[in-house]
């Protein structure tokens, strides 16, 4: 009964005990800890300058940090030869939610040093109710699983029971909830069911939800007004939770979008933020500028504003992108029946043309065929064509680009994954040079095996946070390291009260990786985008060695990480957390 109090005493009594620590004499060192890290350069992810210290574990936290050299024991002790030793990188928009289901590993993930996934654009994995499990079990591609929960929660714990490699977390997404309550069709809710909706949100949130997650260009999410969104976040906002959100534009009414997202931020007093921060389509290119004038301005007022972006020129979504929002109304089936017929394919066909149109065509966008590829199909007789671009198989199929759009959409029944190159290097550029910038693949984890052979991906997938690092920050010098790794750490885990992650201190939890800042490089490529990086050598999520010698050692302790309104903390937090925002 008195365990935690006691446990959590202790816990208390860490940072003293390494404030203590300031010659090889003192106890600390004299101490015996289960893994030591020594001769490295340690970033604590908040930014400052690095220090010449040795990293202590015990369990699964940073027990101390100890002066070089001191004669502290260890049962492990891994020489760091002056490489780069900083906490686990934070993925901020991962779309792992069925790769970790097949492979716990998450590989292509793991080399790069991440050791949170975080899910929930739009789309979470719960709340579901019997219609949502069984069009989900009907939609399902190349990876196969049943759904043994209801709840977001049930999932994340599913996940943990079943072993990852990564700690998870997780949004709960407004488009889930949404379609819990009122189906894919293009309506509003009334009163009571937008009470309904709130109270999922509610419940996520005491299950463990960061907050909520919305996905506003994709039907039937963007149906969704503003109002209906506010009362979401609101929900979500009465135990500390916040917003984030792939905008309602990020073309042509980009920067209305953006102060769409700004006034739910004012309306909550927490934090909004923007998935993946771009000026689609080069005529828009402009707006990139003006968008990070207006988020200055809104942090300058004491909003909580801010952005997550990955470190690529190209997008990748659906096949779908290319079409209206009202041919997608009441879910997948209904589109390709209507896709079937021939007086609505005239009519699609037309406003796909149309550049005037109010929704956002990603393929005008995309200003050319050549700029789009295809990369992931559900009909194995079409999966030969991943890798290549529109243009290609339009030519071979003797069709135009709309009308190869909708084929390969009805053929494949799916939405058909492709690649979109809307962006510009100088923008990618001058939204990572802002400090308020984290870091999200926007992808899955897998590995070049098995069921993830069967489809192509994009580069993001395998090297988003090397690229970041190798070629933005070192070759680039957009920042300093240091501050390259506080994006990926401390900058994601305080935006989203993440308790006792993102940090290298007496207390933090051991996630950490090992690195050469002189050599990580990504090498995955548009055409052969299932290369994994290089330059990562060790991993330890939780104090335990999932990466080693830059090779996987199989081991998945990974767990879910809750946010500030998970019911389980008033009764776990000395035990497990530490924090009310903690695990």
């Amino acid at each position: 009964m008195h365990r935690p109090v006691i446990r959590l005493l202790a816990a208390s009594l860490l940072p003293l005990l390494a404030a203590c620590a300031g010659t090889p004499a003192t106890g600390a060192s004299k101490q015996r800890y289960d893994l030591l890290v020594r001769n490295g350069v340690v970033y604590d992810g908040s930014g400052a300058a690095p220090r010449r210290v040795d990293v202590a574990v015990r369990d699964d936290r940073i027990a101390a940090l100890l002066p070089a050299g001191s004669d502290a024991q260890a049962d492990t002790v891994l020489d760091a030869q002056g490489r780069a030793v900083a906490p686990g990188f934070i993925n901020v928009l991962s779309w792992a939610t069925e790769s970790l289901i097949e492979d716990g590993r998450g590989v292509s993930d793991t080399r790069q040093g991440v050791t949170l996934e975080i899910f929930g654009e739009g789309w979470s994995m719960g709340p579901v109710n019997a219609r949502m499990r069984a069009d989900a079990l009907e939609r399902q591609g190349d990876i196969r699983y049943d759904i043994e929960w209801t709840s977001l929660g049930d999932y994340l714990e599913f996940l943990e029971r079943r072993g990852v490699t990564p700690n998870v977390a997780s949004f709960v997404g407004a488009t889930t909830v949404r379609i819990h309550v009122l189906g894919e069709d293009d309506v509003q809710p009334d009163a009571v069911q937008l009470a309904g909706m709130q109270e999922l949100v509610r419940q996520a949130m005491r299950e463990g939800a960061l907050g909520v997650g919305s996905s506003l260009i994709y039907p039937p999410a963007a149906f969704a007004g503003t109002d209906e969104l506010v009362a979401l976040a609101q929900a979500a906002a009465e135990s500390g939770g916040g917003y984030v959100a792939h905008m309602r534009s990020e073309a042509d009414r980009f920067l209305e979008a953006l102060d769409e997202t700004i006034a739910i931020a004012r309306a909550t007093g927490q934090r909004a933020e923007a998935y993946h921060l771009k000026a689609a389509g080069e005529k828009n290119w402009p707006k990139m500028a003006q968008a990070i004038a207006r988020i200055e301005a809104a942090r300058a007022q004491g909003l909580q504003v801010s952005a997550n972006m990955y470190a690529y020129t190209a997008g990748a979504t659906g096949l779908t992108a290319a079409l209206p929002p009202w041919v997608q109304a009441g879910g997948h089936e209904a589109m390709v029946a209507r896709l079937r017929d021939p007086a609505i394919r005239t009519r699609v066909l037309a406003e796909m043309r149309d550049p005037d149109v109010e929704w956002e065509n990603l393929r005008l966008l995309a200003g050319s065929d050549e700029r789009l590829i295809l990369i992931d199909f559900r009909n194995p007789a079409l999966k030969p064509l991943t890798g290549r671009t529109l243009a290609e198989v339009a030519r071979e199929r003797g069709t135009t680009g709309e009308e190869t759009v909708l084929d390969l959409i009805v053929e494949d029944d799916s939405r058909v994954g492709a690649a979109y190159f809307l962006m510009s290097e100088e923008n990618v550029e001058l939204g990572l040079k802002q400090p308020w910038v984290s870091l999200g693949s926007d992808a899955e984890s897998s590995a070049p095996e098995g069921v993830f052979l069967r489809s192509s991906t994009h580069p993001r997938a395998y090297g988003n946070v090397a690229r970041f690092l190798g070629h933005y920050v070192r070759e680039r010098r957009l920042m300093p390291l240091e501050e390259g790794i506080h994006r990926l750490t401390g900058l994601p885990a305080a935006n989203w009260k993440l308790q006792d992650r993102g940090c290298l201190r007496p207390g933090c939890f051991a996630d950490i990786v090992v690195f050469d800042a002189a050599a990580i490089e990504d090498h995955a490529s548009y055409d052969k985008p299932q290369q994994y990086a290089s330059g990562v050598d060790e991993v330890f999520v939780n104090g335990v060695q999932v990466l080693r010698g830059g090779e996987h050692t199989g081991a998945k302790p990974g767990r879910v990480v809750r946010g500030p309104g998970w019911a389980g903390a008033a009764r776990e937090t000395a035990a497990d957390t530490g924090g009310s925002g903690g695990d």
